[in-house]
């Protein structure tokens, strides 16, 4: 076993491990919250695999979140920390209801053309605080938290002011066209084809990163800056490109979003994809292979969490207990680092004594 395969399974393993830690310290800390705890525990671990509806709900509700995953991963791959997903999630979503509305194209053609243009819109929103980076060295943590709310609230203006439907009582655009829209590939579900564009995703995004020149450049320069200067590399140009592939990944996402699950615009304030894809992203240890069933996870415990609040007394925002939980665990770089190194250590031995033997043989 290669020291990469070696890597690999650990991190699954320790995957694995953090899910377990996290549903132990979910069910001990329903026993001492809740005044029922069995209706909640059995509310939130078995209430979203009772019905096909409720399966269905996982998917769907982890299909937002793989592409910001992905977004993050090459970010943070990059050695960046924008938090700009959150930002290029919402203006994709506003770019596929614009053209959704505004064009009349054929089927797939109009979904096509609107996820394009969501995309375009992603990448154009991370541009900005990658072009602030690039150009004066300016922290892209802080422009990047900062301008999700300018992109929030311009989304909303051009929504507001320009494609709002007067007849309704609540912000919302006038629908889409039906042929924007993106077709369900499981009857009795509203799983879309959105979700297999994501896994799509994921497979390009592991080969880009594991097997492009460009992908080696992001690796390099996410892991030595210095060292990738010297090497010769534009640093800042690799970053900043990178960030625009983020962007445009995330931009994707919203439109996929709102064309598979929606039927115009309906949001008043960001739905936090973004943030949650952070978790998501560190979960699936920054694997794009693995983002699926990291965010298949999430996508669980928001489910069982929705079901658990409307059957007993907890509320869903225990969600956000269990995400922290799970962040702290999966920062813990010490969390099976020791049999990591005995692994490594063991197959390296191997691989010696093999070598050894073919030398005497020969």
């Amino acid at each position: 076993m290669s020291e990469k395969r070696i890597n690999l399974f650990v991190d699954v393993v320790k995957m694995i491990i953090i899910v377990l830690i996290s549903l132990i310290l979910v069910s001990t800390i329903i026993f001492l919250v809740s005044d029922d705890p069995m209706t909640a525990i059995y509310s939130v671990f078995a209430g979203p695999f009772q019905s096909l509806r409720r399966i269905g709900n996982i998917i769907e509700a982890s299909a937002p979140l793989i592409f910001t995953a992905l977004a993050v991963i090459i970010i943070f791959e990059s050695g960046q920390f924008s938090m700009i997903a959150e930002g290029s999630f919402f203006i994709g979503a506003m770019g596929a209801t614009v053209i959704g509305i505004a064009w009349k194209l054929p089927v797939g053609i109009h979904a096509a053309g609107a996820l394009l243009a969501a995309g375009i819109c992603g990448a154009a929103v991370a541009m900005v605080p990658a072009f602030l980076k690039k150009q004066w060295g300016v922290d892209e943590l802080v422009t990047s938290i900062m301008f999700n709310y300018v992109v929030q609230f311009f989304a909303l203006y051009i929504i507001n002011y320009h494609f709002r439907d007067m007849g309704s009582s609540t912000l919302a655009s006038v629908k889409v066209e039906e042929t924007s829209g993106l077709p369900v590939i499981l009857n009795g579900t509203r799983i879309h084809v959105g979700v297999l564009l994501g896994i799509l995703l994921c497979v390009l995004v592991w080969l880009m990163m594991n097997h492009t020149a460009f992908g080696k450049k992001i690796k390099i320069c996410g892991d030595n800056p210095l060292f990738a200067k010297y090497a010769g590399l534009k640093v800042t140009g690799i970053m900043f490109v990178a960030q625009i592939v983020a962007g445009a990944i995330a931009g994707i996402g919203g439109g996929a979003e709102l064309l598979g699950m929606y039927d115009r615009f309906k949001w008043t304030a960001s739905p936090g994809y973004g943030w949650t894809g952070i978790v998501v992203a560190l979960l699936a240890r920054r694997n794009p292979i693995m983002v699926p069933f990291a965010a298949l996870f999430i996508g669980y415990l928001n489910v069982g969490a929705d079901i658990m609040a409307r059957s007993s007394d907890m509320g869903r925002e225990f969600v956000g207990i269990i995400q922290g939980i799970m962040m702290f665990l999966v920062a813990a770089e010490a969390l099976l680092r020791g049999w990591r190194q005995r692994l490594i250590v063991k197959n390296a031995k191997a691989e010696n004594t093999k070598v050894e033997k073919e030398g005497a043989t020969a």
